[in-house]
């Protein structure tokens, strides 16, 4: 929705009310069943602030915008648009909708429910290290609706590292549009030649 409404300005009802996020979420639901022709559909939503992230670390995100009100006000039409299509919803408090696609997408992927594939469709480069060989992603790269699909192959080749490293990828570099800093002197090139070498940060510390 934040990227449709971005990405679709100046879009209103009749009454004059924003409706662009709605129409782009709408839009891409459309494109996603024809193209990837899922069996089963659910949409995940972040709850408001605090996560347990903010808890943890006072700084997460916090440097970032408030949210558009003009985009606020299109989350319960979402919400209700996809009640009355039979698509079910999650969100919990306290936690991103992204920890309840990671743990819906492992879920999904085990007995007794082991569906033989879950695609994942977001913009969000994290979500990644979910990939495996049952779970890929699915990412938006032009407009609302082209993308490509990620498996472990194509995540190596973007991020420089495997789907299992991101963690402790972003554990070295940090990650400036969450706020949080990683190890002083490391880059992202220094952090895979350090993964590549050693595997995971816990091998890199042993080997300081």
């Amino acid at each position: 929705m934040h990227r449709a409404f971005h990405a679709i300005p100046n879009l209103t009802t009749p009454k004059g009310k924003p409706i662009n996020a709605v129409y782009g979420l709408v839009s891409m639901l459309i494109s996603i069943t024809q193209n990837l022709k899922p069996t089963h559909l659910v949409v995940c939503f972040d709850e408001k602030k605090p996560t347990f992230r903010h808890l943890e670390f006072k700084q997460y995100q916090s440097h970032r915008p408030e949210t558009d009100k003009n985009l606020i006000s299109q989350f319960e039409k979402a919400r209700e648009f996809l009640k009355r299509s039979r698509v079910p919803v999650y969100s919990k408090r306290g936690f991103e909708a992204d920890d309840l696609i990671g743990t819906i997408s492992k879920l999904s992927v085990r007995k007794p429910n082991n569906f033989d594939e879950v695609v994942i469709v977001t913009g969000d480069k994290d979500i990644l290290q979910l990939v495996n060989d049952k779970v890929s992603l699915f990412m938006p790269i032009k407009g609302l609706s082209n993308g490509i699909i990620f498996g472990s192959k194509e995540t190596k080749e973007k991020l420089g590292v495997t789907p299992n490293q991101i963690v402790d990828y972003k554990g070295l570099v940090g990650d400036p549009s969450d706020n949080y800093k990683g190890v002083v002197g490391i880059g992202p090139k220094t952090a895979n030649t350090l993964l590549d070498e050693y595997g995971d940060y816990k091998n890199i510390y042993k080997n300081i």
